[in-house]
């Protein structure tokens, strides 16, 4: 079976795996930001408009989650790969982690 390649040049059959999945929970997420845009355009009250932002967040992070799992298994916990390609892994993983929590 022919995996998915991207820019990196890891493959990607385990995020084409779950694809039709992530992008469903990227839909919502799209459609709670939405809902946030609507809330502050209409003066909807704080309260509400706080909770759609923590609705989103959670989401948000959620789709985080099942990604970096999926990396760690793929790239830093797979025995198939070299030392030196899960080195990279963790890297790449440390790397995202770092940026998402700024």
């Amino acid at each position: 079976m022919m995996q998915a390649v991207w820019s990196g040049g890891y493959p990607m059959g385990h995020i084409a795996a779950n694809k039709n999945d992530l992008l469903k929970r990227v839909k919502r997420i799209a459609g709670q930001i939405q809902a946030v845009e609507r809330a502050l355009e209409s003066d909807l009250d704080c309260a509400k408009t706080l909770h759609l932002v923590a609705a989103t967040r959670g989401a948000i992070n959620g789709l985080m989650e099942e990604i970096i799992e999926d990396h760690a298994r793929a790239h830093v916990a797979n025995p198939d790969l070299s030392d030196a390609e899960r080195n990279k892994g963790v890297e790449e993983l440390l790397e995202a982690i770092r940026r998402y929590s700024k």
